[in-house]
């Protein structure tokens, strides 16, 4: 997903504080990567859910189903 993309999908409406304070973390922590990491700045730029990012996802759904 792009950075819109994410920011529409939980509602948010500041870019900066969402990249700051989710994008960014979650970046380092290893659960999500992108597409283009040698371009930060691509404009085609998307981000993946890593492997432990989608076993994070997957356990956080079952909990909440």
């Amino acid at each position: 997903m792009s950075v819109k993309e994410m920011i529409d999908a939980v509602g948010l409406k500041n870019r900066e504080n969402f990249v700051e304070y989710s994008l960014n973390p979650a970046i380092k922590a290893g659960f999500v990567k992108m597409l283009y990491p040698d371009t930060p700045n691509h404009p085609r730029q998307k981000y993946l859910l890593t492997v432990k990012g989608s076993v994070l996802y997957n356990e956080l759904k079952q909990i909440i189903s």
